[in-house]
């Protein structure tokens, strides 16, 4: 178990491998009785709704299932209303709760909409990925995306409980799997050059499922530090965004959904780390490091055929570029980062 101390909005971390067998002993003792809407979408729902369902409604919840289209797309202002309508239909109010149960479009969706119906309710994240369980679990980052960028609309606003049971990545697809190993990889690559050995001495992607407790612990213990430390990424949070800058404007491009996230943040730490290094601004032979860590978990190091001024737009019209100014993220060694700030129309060397 973690413990993420921030004042009044701390709360723990449960990280046990068949922790989801007991989630509703776990939701009583966080709650009292109330009602309860469990959001989730399409592809969670069948394989863990009804259990969870029951789970609740046996420790006397007025439980309900709320199932959004699986996919980036229902991560919108769109859902989130449909939601709202939901909700008030069911007759929730300021004393009832919303229990994220997904992925990272689930979380980050469920976390707006709980964080702003009603200027907030209840709310636990129980993330049934690798890349929810890995990173955007825990932080109180949410948000929806809009036309013009990822994640555009959003709040901070702390989850009271997150459940992180490693059995739940037994029914994701592999390609799910190696999403999360690219936040991963991050991770280590940013604050930890242990968790950077263990990568190394893991054969595959299956090899790192076998260790996921011990790996999922000591991720989240890189995002702990730092969201106790800046809990609004204002400062040393922002070192979370390396890869994060380019890769979301990836994703943009690909209409947030023909790229993952995992693959954007893969391919934007190559090409973010390949120019600091050609300028100097990163040790020599770290992108090649970078690049057979990515390879060995087959996620991309590039993307051919990219229009550099579209993708220059998209970057601008990230939440990250502020003014004039853009800050990046750029390694000074394995398991050490550094925030610079350039000249946002200089991020297009970056993108050669």
């Amino acid at each position: 178990m973690l413990h993420i101390n921030l004042n009044d909005q701390s709360y723990d971390i449960i990280i046990e491998a068949g922790a989801f067998k007991k989630v509703g002993s776990w939701v009583n003792q966080l709650w009292h009785p109330q009602k309860v809407a469990v959001i989730t979408d399409s592809h969670v729902a069948p394989l863990y709704g009804e259990a969870l369902l029951t789970a609740l409604k046996s420790h006397d919840f007025d439980a309900t299932l709320l199932v959004v289209p699986a996919g980036e797309k229902s991560k919108s202002l769109l859902q989130a209303t449909a939601l709202y309508d939901q909700l008030a239909a069911f007759g929730m109010t300021r004393s009832d709760g919303i229990i994220a149960l997904g992925g990272g479009v689930i979380g980050d969706l469920a976390g707006f909409v709980a964080s702003t119906y009603m200027r907030g309710v209840h709310f636990l994240q129980i993330p049934t990925s690798l890349l929810a369980q890995v990173d955007s679990s825990i932080g109180g980052k949410t948000a929806v995306n809009t036309d013009s960028a990822k994640n555009l609309v959003g709040t901070f606003s702390q989850p009271e409980g997150v459940l992180i049971d490693p059995e739940l990545l037994a029914t994701l697809p592999i390609k799910r799997v190696q999403e999360g190993i690219a936040e991963i990889i991050k991770s280590a690559a940013i604050a930890d050059p242990i968790l950077w050995q263990t990568l190394v001495d893991l054969t595959d992607e299956t090899d790192l499922l076998v260790h996921a407790t011990h790996v999922i612990t000591e991720t989240l213990k890189v995002k702990q530090q730092v969201v106790e430390e800046d809990p609004f990424d204002h400062g040393s949070r922002l070192t979370l965004n390396f890869g994060h800058t380019i890769g979301h404007g990836l994703e943009k491009l690909a209409a947030f959904g023909g790229l993952s996230h995992g693959e954007g943040v893969a391919i934007g730490m190559v090409m973010i780390t390949q120019h600091a290094e050609e300028k100097g601004l990163s040790p020599q032979g770290i992108t090649e490091e970078l690049i057979t860590m990515i390879r060995k978990f087959n996620l991309p190091i590039a993307v051919p055929d990219v229009d550099r001024s579209a993708l220059f737009e998209a970057i601008t019209h990230d939440k990250k570029a502020r003014g004039k100014q853009i800050k990046i993220i750029l390694l000074e060694a394995i398991g050490k980062a550094k925030i610079v700030t350039i000249p946002t129309e200089d991020i297009k060397n970056y993108l050669l």
